[in-house]
């Protein structure tokens, strides 16, 4: 019975860290997304302040390259996080089908468990019914 409780502590345990990985990881696709918008908008600001908008000009503005570059690496790192995030949605799913046989085993024992315990008590009245009376 404790090894059987220690086991579903340990599956549920597991389940929870791989949903803590899967929330970790969809946050920071979340942040990088945001400061990518962010970055957008700075490098129209310094566009516009500057009147030139296409980066292969000569005069484009450095700061707008720096963020133009910054930009698309956090894409491209959110775009590597959807790879790792697809493999952690995987495992969580692996581990919460782990965890539900491993329950589902521990509601059949404890039925079986609960119909031997009926049984004695029923063999016991039985057997004090069947007393004759003094």
């Amino acid at each position: 019975m404790k090894s059987r409780d220690t086991l579903l502590r340990l599956k549920r345990f597991q389940v929870d860290e791989k949903r803590r990985r899967v929330s970790q990881i969809e946050m920071m696709i979340a942040d990088f997304h945001r400061m990518a918008t962010d970055l957008d908008r700075e490098i129209q600001s310094e566009e516009s302040r500057a009147g030139i908008s296409d980066p292969a000009h000569f005069a484009y503005p450095t700061y707008a390259k720096a963020a133009l570059g910054r930009r698309d690496n956090l894409r491209q790192s959110a775009d590597n996080l959807k790879g790792q995030l697809d493999e952690a949605k995987a495992e969580l799913q692996e581990a919460f089908e782990d965890m539900k046989k491993v329950e589902i085993l521990d509601d059949r024992e404890k039925a079986t468990e609960r119909a031997a315990e009926a049984a004695r008590d029923q063999a016991m009245m039985d057997s004090i019914g069947l007393r004759p009376r003094a």
